[in-house]
């Protein structure tokens, strides 16, 4: 794992990010390593993409209780925000659960949020990229375009998970919003990108942040049964993978006077299941 962030910048506010947590195996890693994570960067603020929580397909409001109950301030979605139907109903009550800022007018929920913190206030955004995506949803850089005005407003500490699968969309979101918002960090993917950087507007960017899912795996699921959809183009019930998984982030650190990045880290740390658990 990379090293932690230089803490020497007391006034510093450092945000923790974790990618795409994919089934059981995910969840019982983020809930026993975020502690740890938590103290190793001194975060002051946690995320925590959900969207693959209900075994790969979704969320679910008991799962989500509990990705807030192990140390996200806030939880994001993405394309498999209406896989598990209880969600709709729940995120009506849950404001620290976003989904997509684009989707259609009159979704449930909200896409953004902000949130005090002991060193000013952060916005968190989620919205979901176009590009061989589904469903349908509005231009993204059109709906960001409006939501970081409006919350530049409140405060220059912005971070959007932008969920999406072209990395080119994910990079022109970057640098079109450099400047504008503190991060930039893509999901969806489930692989883990090597091109965190900070753009010259003081913005900073990774293409794919990977996710917290098994290692052994093709993406999260059992590897036999996608081999064979791939071999045959025949359905295949997919299920989620076991063993050693992989929990993998970012932390960003912000300065949260102007909102400009200080420095980016990559986090991937394995995480290996008790030998007496089921």
């Amino acid at each position: 794992m990379e090293e932690p962030l230089n803490v020497s910048n007391v006034q510093s506010l450092r945000i923790l990010f974790l990618g795409d947590v994919f089934g059981e195996p995910g969840r019982r890693a983020v809930a026993e390593l975020l502690p740890v994570l938590k103290e190793r960067f001194q975060a002051d603020f946690i995320i925590i993409n959900g969207e693959n929580a209900a075994g790969g397909r979704g969320l679910t409001p008991k799962l989500c209780i509990g990705l807030l109950r192990a140390g996200a301030t806030v939880v994001t979605l993405g394309d498999h925000c209406w896989d598990q139907h209880e969600i709709v109903d729940y995120m009506e009550t849950e404001p620290r659960l976003l989904r997509p800022l684009n989707f259609p007018p009159g979704s449930p929920g909200q896409g953004s949020i902000v949130l005090e913190t002991d060193k000013g206030k952060v916005a968190v955004v989620n919205a979901m990229g176009r590009t061989f995506m589904n469903p349908p949803i509005e231009n993204p850089f059109l709906a960001l375009d409006r939501e970081v005005a409006a919350l530049r407003a409140e405060t220059p500490v912005i971070f959007l998970d932008f969920h999406c699968e072209a990395t080119s969309e994910k990079i022109a979101m970057g640098r079109y919003l450099d400047g504008r918002v503190s991060a930039v960090i893509g999901t969806h993917t489930h692989v883990q990108t090597a091109d965190e950087t900070i753009f010259p507007g003081g913005t900073a960017y990774l293409t794919d942040a990977g996710m917290c899912g098994p290692l052994e795996s093709i993406i999260g699921s059992r590897i036999e049964p996608v081999l064979q959809r791939f071999l045959t183009a025949m359905p295949v019930r997919f299920s989620v993978a076991s063993g050693p998984v992989l929990v993998c982030g970012v932390c960003v650190e912000v300065d949260p006077t102007t909102g400009r990045a200080l420095s980016i880290v990559r986090i991937r740390e394995r995480w290996d299941a008790p030998a007496d658990s089921v």
